[in-house]
């Protein structure tokens, strides 16, 4: 059995969600014998401040016995209350395991992450490891490197990977323009992150995963996915602070353990085909949908 990485728990106003999750994370075996840190962010307003109670109720019921809770006096905001968080326990651990307060993982989820973590300790080109995959329609391998740090099913990260984390999303945003890099940089032009990283420098949007994921772009940094997900996102209901819709995230968790891994760190040509693929998938369905609202408004 892998050993257990600390885990660092994210939450901040919703105490069904959290719920939700706590009760899925626990019922791992390695979750008990996890290092647990829960950093609940403080209220934006008044507005907020009745379910940041009671998600921080929530916390302190189900935490583990071993769990540090950390309730903050004001709000941090989700990007720095994750870069302070991530911080402070791979400075202490040298590695983490990263959750927010809307997923529900597979049974094997942790222990992938720890058999990861372990694994490509050692390989500089290796930063970041994903548990989610989005539903793609082309077969993968059991496990593979790409180039997107996939972040909103739950991560892992070491602390000589994470000491790279570039905050100044201009410099990210200068390099790839400089290298002529905006089409790799969105995946074969297929995604907006080159989009999402303006949004964060004009601060429109309050964002680490972009920058986290430009962090890695500098550097070659490659991440590992599963070639199926093991976590699903249950926060696309419209009650999350940063939360969209879930068209193109919708998965069932597999209940597979992963038991192969690349012998070398390189990223995967197929998985590239792949997520470009769905991405254009994607893409489509939402014009027509657009279209549709459109042409029903005409119709009216």
């Amino acid at each position: 059995m892998p050993r257990a990485a600390p885990i660092a728990l994210f939450v901040y106003n919703r105490p069904v969600h959290a719920r939700r999750t706590l009760q899925s994370l626990l019922r791992m075996p390695l979750a008990a014998q996890s290092p647990f840190y829960a950093f609940c962010d403080g209220a934006r307003g008044a507005q907020d401040a009745e379910a940041v109670r009671a998600a921080r109720a929530v916390v302190r019921e189900l935490a583990p016995a071993q769990a540090r809770v950390v309730e903050r006096e004001r709000n941090l905001g989700l990007a720095a209350s994750v870069i302070a968080g991530v911080t402070e326990v791979v400075e202490k651990h040298g590695e983490v395991i990263m959750f927010e307060d809307d997923l529900e993982f597979s049974p094997v989820t942790l222990d992938y992450l720890n058999a990861a973590l372990e694994r490509y300790r050692g390989e500089e080109r290796a930063m970041h490891v994903s548990s989610f995959m989005y539903p793609v329609r082309a077969k993968l391998p059991e496990s593979f490197f790409y180039r997107e740090a996939t972040c909103s099913g739950g991560w892992a990260t070491w602390a000589r990977a994470w000491r790279h984390f570039e905050p100044d999303g201009r410099k990210i945003r200068d390099a790839v323009l400089a290298r002529h890099a905006l089409r790799e940089f969105d995946i074969e032009g297929t995604a907006e992150f080159s989009v999402m990283l303006d949004r964060q420098i004009a601060g429109t949007i309050d964002s680490w995963a972009i920058r986290w994921y430009g962090s890695l772009w500098l550097r070659g940094g490659l991440a590992l996915h599963p070639g199926k997900s093991l976590v699903r996102n249950i926060g696309f209901d419209g009650s999350g602070v940063n939360s969209g819709t879930a068209r193109g995230w919708e998965v069932e968790p597999s209940l597979a353990p992963v038991t192969r891994f690349p012998d070398r760190v390189e990223e995967e040509p197929a998985a590239v085909r792949a997520m470009a693929a769905h991405r254009r998938r994607i893409s489509r369905l939402d014009a027509l949908d657009s279209l549709g609202r459109r042409l029903r408004g005409w119709l009216r």
